[in-house]
């Protein structure tokens, strides 16, 4: 009977699945998507196309084409690195493409699969919530119902539209519960241990926010007994703690190195007051995360149902979490104190199901005079919300709709109470669930037109705006020429940052929530190089500074034929097709670099960017301090230019552009003619609160955010490297900024060409997965080896069996020493703390086994000892 009904249920919760995505299957049926326009193209499906190419082939650990490279386990932990989904998601698509079922496993085929991925995933989660609702001893329709509220809410396909994974932490909030109520009623740990392990494994961002929720629930449960034989408080206790600290020891494998990553990124502090109480959303019609059922606020205010404890534990997490929904600081507390972020209401989705499933378990205890007080309640909080409300009309199509399903539900609840047949009770059930899906159909409908969904197509994905054809042949060019697994390629669609992992190359750019923090330091401060693009989660090309392609590999560069404002010096066009050019930069250093010069960051402290570009070039600049030599100097030349405006006016730093655009002209005196390159520095910031702007200078583009942006960097001091001229534009949109700091360096690349020329090419490099072996004949007894590879914690390195430190060098790279003669160089990387991690989950795997296998035998005594005493 279990098992039959147990399939019954699992076949319910596929259909409704199913049907609660019927907008989006159709939409699969044109060739549109359920993949979010903006991260859902740029982060979702991309970093799924790369760690499942990756993973397979059975590198789980590092990637060099993630970026300029890094740990993708640990970096790319917030995304799918550790998610249980995915690596399910990767084991049935092996399965599939080893079968012959799937023949390319692309970023087409990871859209293409959104929506199915999204039916099991809410399939799951409807099971899993209605078996816990069922061993809370609610009835099977009930709890079915309120499973689906919980799951067909606005906040799941929210999430997994736009960012699938967060989506998954939906499946893991009904274990955690399941895990303190069996430790509450039976004193049993294993589904706490199991719960906490997974939940910490999979994200662990989201483990955040499920712990704060299942400790608030561990706490509001302790003054709701729900059931005669729960074990004792201080029992209760020590189980809970002991079993989630066991559950997160489980995790440290994934957990630590996950945290780690969180750690070493870098984002600047919110710098805006974040306020207490917001009342601006309207959850009850129209808003883009929570949209409370008219069921459950019916069931709220029917006075009686509170004599239930079962119906007072949910009733009072809702209404709290209500609460907590209309406050920004809430919102920034489940964001790790940061900026506000509403990306926790799926709990409130979790607590209001609980209160619609012990609800309706008791509606028919209900006296018809509740049931009145309550309707009147209800039906006067909805016209009076929609009155207040003056973005919304009556007439409006949120307004018609909610109104209508809502009086359909208090008319059929009331007919529960009044009439009380079992027939009543399926109507109310089933016009809950049609309401449901209608819902659910509803705000993929508005997600898909609102919010440019609708575009992500085959078509689209196709296209020369993502990954077109033409652009797929020029790069192929390139394959067929260079067969070096080293070289980066400086290109990307538009601001699509990771168009490397789209077209299967090297390159230099990402973008991704978590990013090493010594590439972001060495991008926004130690070496200023500008992005194109203003951020805090990306980094992009190399502000066209020609020193920097030829020391970290940038040995292509791929433009529209038009775009020659940002090709650097020494790079020569080598292929083209009708729109596109490829340039090969002619200056290019070796990978594996040696040298004895040792600059001191510390002692190129007050050093312009050109001159720390020189030091690189001359030797290798270390953390170190004790070093003193000093690189080729770059005079500052900003004494030897004058200034005039255009459509501006400009006065102790302060410009103010009155036509459509303007701004200054900077005129070099005695200008040479010759070949090279300007490096201009100066600071500048809008003074308006909410203008984002575009930067011209000589032809070369940049923009900056808005100051109210959470992404804003607050780095206003500007690098542009532009050709030599006589004259130097910076031009910016009409408005007021503040426009100081002025400083002018020539590069005429002397330093550049003597680096080439005595570039030792005679390394042999072998690079497999999270390992590299590297051969090197050192006659000249070069010091110094160094790598165009980030430093990050993880990598270790032997020299000829002799363990060495790691150095960072040149500010964000690795460096290490070297001896005399040969040198048989061996590089490993391991997520940071893996090792030890591993450890730890290996001992805390013992301790549960040994916790839960004790428990069991104790049972077991005493059931025992029960049938020996009767």
């Amino acid at each position: 009977m279990v098992n039959k009904k147990l399939m019954m249920l699992v076949a319910a919760s596929l259909v409704l699945a199913v049907l609660a995505h019927g907008f989006f299957l159709q939409a699969w049926t044109e060739g549109r998507y359920m993949v979010g326009h903006n991260d859902g193209l740029q982060q979702m499906v991309t970093f799924k196309k790369l760690l499942y190419h990756q993973y397979t082939s059975g590198n789980f650990f590092y990637n060099y084409g993630f970026g300029l490279g890094g740990g993708t386990y640990s970096q790319l932990s917030f995304y799918f690195s550790t998610s249980i989904v995915f690596l399910l998601s990767t084991g049935v698509t092996f399965l599939l493409e080893w079968l012959g079922v799937v023949s390319a496993v692309d970023i087409v085929y990871w859209a293409e699969s959104a929506v199915f991925i999204s039916i099991l995933r809410l399939a799951a989660i409807l099971v899993l919530t209605t078996l816990v609702f069922r061993y809370m001893k609610i009835p099977w329709l009930p709890a079915f119902l309120g499973s689906a509220v919980y799951g067909l809410s606005v906040i799941y396909f929210r999430h997994a539209t736009y960012w699938e994974f967060f989506a998954d932490a939906m499946l893991w909030l009904p274990f955690l519960v399941l895990g303190v109520e069996k430790i509450i009623r039976e004193g049993r740990a294993g589904w706490f241990i199991f719960a906490v392990a997974v939940t910490m494994i999979d994200n662990f961002y989201f483990a955040y926010i499920n712990l704060i929720f299942i400790g608030v629930y561990f706490l509001f449960r302790l003054f709701h007994r729900l059931d005669q034989q729960e074990v004792s408080v201080v029992e209760q206790v020590r189980l809970f703690v002991t079993a989630g600290l066991i559950g997160a020891g489980i995790s440290a494998v994934s957990f630590v190195p996950a945290v780690y990553s969180f750690l070493n990124n870098y984002r600047p502090d919110y710098r805006f007051p974040v306020g207490i109480v917001d009342f601006s959303d309207n959850i009850l019609f129209t808003s883009r995360i929570i949209v409370l059922p008219a069921i459950f606020l019916l069931l709220l205010c029917l006075i009686p149902l509170y004599k239930r404890p079962h119906f007072r534990l949910f009733a009072s997490l809702s209404v709290l979490f209500v609460l907590l929904h209309f406050s920004p600081l809430a919102a920034s507390a489940f964001n790790g104190f940061s900026a506000p972020q509403y990306r926790w209401e799926y709990l409130l989705s979790f607590t209001v199901g609980g209160v619609v499933a012990v609800g309706l378990q008791y509606l028919g205890e209900v006296s018809k005079t509740s049931i009145m007080i309550a309707s009147l309640l209800v039906i006067s909080l909805y016209l009076s919300v929609l009155v207040i409300d003056q973005h919304l009309s009556f007439f409006s199509l949120p307004g018609l709709t909610v109104l209508i399903f809502m009086v359909v539900i208090v008319l059929m609840t009331a007919c529960v109470v009044w009439i009380g047949k079992r027939s009543c009770f399926y109507m109310l059930y089933g016009a809950s669930l049609v309401f449901l899906l209608v819902f659910s159909n509803a705000i993929q409908y508005v997600i898909s037109e609102m919010t440019g969904v609708r575009s992500v197509s085959q078509e689209f994905l196709h296209s020369e705006k993502y990954n077109g054809k033409e652009q797929r042949e020029l790069l192929a060019e390139i394959y067929e020429r260079d067969s070096n697994p080293f070289y980066r390629i400086d290109w990307r669609v538009g601001y699509w940052n990771n168009t490397p992992i789209v077209q299967n190359f090297n390159g230099m750019s990402v973008y991704s929530s978590i990013l090493n923090k010594e590439l972001l330091f060495f991008y926004l401060y130690d070496l200023q190089v500008d992005m194109g693009r203003e951020s805090v989660s990306r980094y992009s090309t190399l502000g066209s500074r020609a020193n920097l392609y030829s020391l970290l590999q940038g040995k292509y560069m791929m433009r529209k034929k038009e775009d020659t404002a940002k090709v650097p010096y020494g790079f020569e066009k080598v292929a083209a097709t009708e729109n596109y050019v490829m340039y090969e930069n002619t200056n290019l250093l070796p990978f594996v670099r040696t040298t004895d010069t040792v600059f001191s960051k510390e002692a190129l402290r007050e050093a312009n960017v050109l001159e720390k570009e020189h030091a690189m070039l001359e030797g290798v600049v270390v953390e170190d301090g004790s070093f003193s030599e000093k690189p080729t100097e770059a005079p500052n030349l900003i004494d030897n230019t004058s200034m005039k405006t255009t459509g501006a006016e400009y006065e102790h730093g302060y410009l103010k552009v009155k036509d459509k655009e303007g701004g200054i002209d900077m005129i070099v005196e005695d200008f040479d003619g010759e070949a090279g390159d300007y490096y201009l520095r100066f600071h500048l910031e809008s003074l308006a609160e909410r203008q984002g702007f575009a930067v011209k200078v000589n032809g070369y583009r940049t923009t900056r955010k808005h100051n109210q942006s959470i992404y804003k960097t607050y780095i206003d001091d500007l690098v542009i490297r532009v050709p030599k001229s006589e004259k130097i534009s910076i031009r910016v949109p009409e408005g007021e900024y503040l426009l100081k700091e002025f400083a002018l360096y020539e590069e005429d690349y002397t330093v550049l060409d003597k680096a080439k020329r005595h570039a030792d090419d005679g390394a042999q490099v072998k690079w497999e997965g999270n390992n590299l072996v590297i051969q090197y004949d050192n006659p000249g007894g070069e010091k110094w080896m160094v790598l165009p590879i980030p430093y990050e914690r993880g990598w270790q390195v032997k020299v000829n069996g002799e363990e060495q430190k790691m150095e960072k060098v040149n500010y964000a790279f690795l460096g290490f020493p070297i001896e005399p003669g040969n040198n048989k160089i061996q590089l490993m990387y391991l997520p940071p703390f893996f090792k030890a991690s591993m450890a730890v989950t290996f001992v805390s795997t013992l301790l549960a086994l040994l916790l839960v296998r004790r428990k069991a035998n104790n049972k077991h005594h005493l059931i025992n000892y029960v049938r020996i005493y009767h």
